[in-house]
């Protein structure tokens, strides 16, 4: 054994790590990337001749406590999945077509089969999405993290025209609100949803919540929706005037970030169903609605921002794709305020 190896890091393990997981990072290579797994930087074309002035959008995200019931079931597919859908979310709504990802993973002791799962993840939604993973990072940090415990981070580039750049200066009162249906929580709310569930309900990952044909584990690893696939169009239409991704901070916080200064949304609470997860972390955790929009996102992943006319086209168009959408409220003047109307 190595001294290396004897405080604690393994860079044989490293190596089958990389070995596992090349064939799924070759998999989302796209025509753009020009540079091999294993360079020390990853090389990407960006010509984009068909664009006036090609702007570049960036984001960084995790996927927070979920992690933690990855660990419990001993499941890392879908938290690769997550990152990469959430960080697609998150620069979508801005107008940008999602370019590449890259990752960062850290843990105590570098086990390569749950690296190997992670990135697999990672690769069916860059696939999905049509985005190449371009490069990483595998940090063995004993002493740092805990055995079997690891933390992710995703990165990610893409690009739009500035021309259809989405800033919210197009929102203005009479506009609706559509929002998208989410898949569960999404990578949001997990530390009080795990303190809802294991701490005071007593359940385990493997414990069915009553009513609920999944277990607690299925439900709360249910993958983080991807809205590109269905949105894309619209937003190369032009015919979205702003969006929310609706994140850490639910509806109250996620939605004024896209409002100009003189615009308020109200929001029609029966306009929507909720999850039934939602339903029981409110009921057994006591949650106030105020608390309940601001830390979950209550079974609306995106919302959309569109003219009036526009709205029963853009919402035939959505449901006959699949995606369940729903005209949930409208832009009114005001102070970048959310009203929740019952």
């Amino acid at each position: 054994m190595s001294r290396y190896e004897e405080a604690g890091v393994s860079i044989d393990a490293q190596d089958k790590a990389i070995a596992k997981i090349k064939r799924s990072v070759a998999s989302t290579k796209t025509n753009r990337v020009i540079s091999e797994l294993g360079s020390f930087g990853g090389l990407l074309d960006i010509s984009f001749p068909d664009m006036t002035h090609p702007v570049l959008v960036s984001s960084a995200d995790g996927v927070g406590t979920k992690l933690k019931v990855a660990f419990e079931m001993d499941h890392h597919t879908t938290v690769g999945q997550c990152l990469v859908n959430h960080c697609i979310d998150d620069i979508l709504v801005q107008g940008a077509k999602p370019l590449f990802f890259m990752d960062y993973i850290a843990t105590g002791k570098l086990e390569p089969h749950v690296v190997a799962d992670v990135v697999d993840g990672m690769a069916i939604a860059c696939k999905q999405n049509e985005m190449a993973i371009l490069g990483g990072e595998m940090a063995e940090m004993p002493g740092f993290y805990q055995a079997g415990d690891y933390d992710v981070a995703g990165f990610i580039v893409g690009v739009v025209d500035k021309a259809k750049l989405l800033t919210g200066e197009k929102v203005q009162p009479g506009q609706c609100l559509i929002g998208l249906r989410s898949t569960g929580l999404h990578t949001n709310g997990y530390s009080l949803a795990r303190k809802i569930i294991f701490e005071e309900q007593k359940l385990g990952v493997n414990d069915k919540i009553p009513g609920f044909s999944e277990t607690v584990g299925e439900c709360l690893l249910a993958v983080h929706k991807s809205y590109y696939p269905e949105l894309w169009p619209l937003l190369e239409a032009e015919k979205i005037k702003a969006m929310a991704h609706i994140t850490g901070g639910g509806f109250l916080d996620n939605i004024p970030r896209v409002l100009p200064q003189n615009c308020s949304t109200k929001i029609d609470l029966k306009s929507f169903p909720s999850l039934p997860i939602f339903d029981y972390l409110v009921e057994k955790g006591q949650v106030s609605q105020r608390e309940a929009y601001r830390v979950f996102n209550m079974g609306i992943g995106m919302i959309v921002i569109v003219d009036a006319d526009d709205s029963d086209a853009i919402l035939a168009q959505l449901n006959a794709d699949g995606t369940q959408a729903y005209r949930i409220g409208e832009v009114v003047e005001g102070q970048r305020k959310v009203h929740l109307i019952d």
